[in-house]
């Protein structure tokens, strides 16, 4: 049998990012092969993967990031199962290697991206690497990409929510401030889409429904004739477009104006052409 000194074990935990006992014993079960050393690693990692499948993994970062040009955007969230890693900085600089090896190679697929080569091997390994370091589950939850003329991203609350906004004018100091400040609208208020068009079918049938249903219940409607109760509905219809839809809401930082305003202020011609909104939990 080879003998582990402890240069050795060092050597594999600067490679892994494992720990000493860990490192030790992989490499005692591999006989000092430093590659099956490895493998073994990353085996007790799926091995963990596999004991905490029915763990949920509420905590974790989210990150945001766009390319120099401000044309690409992407939004990572690598979930945990404890705030006490969340907060770890190591954890976070995976988060942001996630998102710039995104940036980089320009992935659009949640998919594509865990198949992506870091530091000569996928993804998908260094995830199950991380998980065999810290003990606990870690997934690669979420992500989002948004490609534009313009695009700005925004971290909000430590972390544990990421915006990105799509813009139809290239970037410039005023334009910029202007997407931050949507971005923030964003994180803060969460709409379902940029306006009433983009307010997907099926969400649009279930508030009908409930609007018909809340009429039908109310026993002040009870008796009024069709049109009238149509009118009705229609009205909370508009109510639910204006707290749900991004251009309808109220700014945020000018309750004087809605979003729509906001944005023709800078510009007469400047339109949001989407978002994407992720938070944990």
């Amino acid at each position: 049998m080879a003998q582990i000194t402890a240069a050795d074990v060092n050597k594999l935990r600067q490679q892994t990012g494992a720990g000493m006992m860990d490192c030790r014993k992989a490499l005692i079960e591999s006989d000092g092969d430093f590659e099956k050393a490895i493998d073994y690693l990353r085996k007790k990692g799926a091995k963990i993967a596999a004991q905490r499948s029915d763990r949920e993994a509420r905590e974790g970062v989210v990150i945001a990031r766009t390319t120099p040009d401000g044309k690409k955007g992407v939004l990572v969230l690598l979930s945990c199962e404890t705030d006490f890693v969340a907060k770890n900085q190591d954890f976070i600089q995976f988060a942001e290697t996630i998102a710039q090896t995104a940036l980089q190679h320009d992935v659009h697929q949640l998919q594509d991206l865990l198949q992506i080569q870091v530091a000569h091997e996928p993804l998908q390994n260094r995830v199950l690497d991380q998980m065999a370091r810290i003990g606990e589950k870690i997934e690669l939850s979420r992500f989002e990409r948004i490609d534009a003329p313009g695009v700005v991203a925004y971290t909000h609350a430590g972390n544990r929510i990421g915006v990105l906004i799509g813009l139809n004018m290239a970037l410039d100091p005023a334009i910029e401030q202007a997407g931050r400040d949507i971005a923030m609208q964003v994180a803060a208020m969460k709409p379902i889409a940029v306006d009433r068009d983009q307010v997907p079918q099926e969400i649009l049938n279930r508030e009908k429904e409930i609007v018909w249903e809340q009429l039908k219940q109310d026993p002040k409607m009870q008796g009024k004739p069709e049109n009238i109760l149509a009118k009705i509905a229609e009205g909370k219809l508009e109510a639910f477009f204006k707290e749900n839809t991004l251009l309808a809401q109220t700014f945020v930082k000018n309750h004087e104006q809605t979003v729509a305003q906001f944005l023709a202020s800078v510009h007469p011609n400047l339109r949001v052409t989407g978002f994407k909104r992720v938070a944990l939990g």
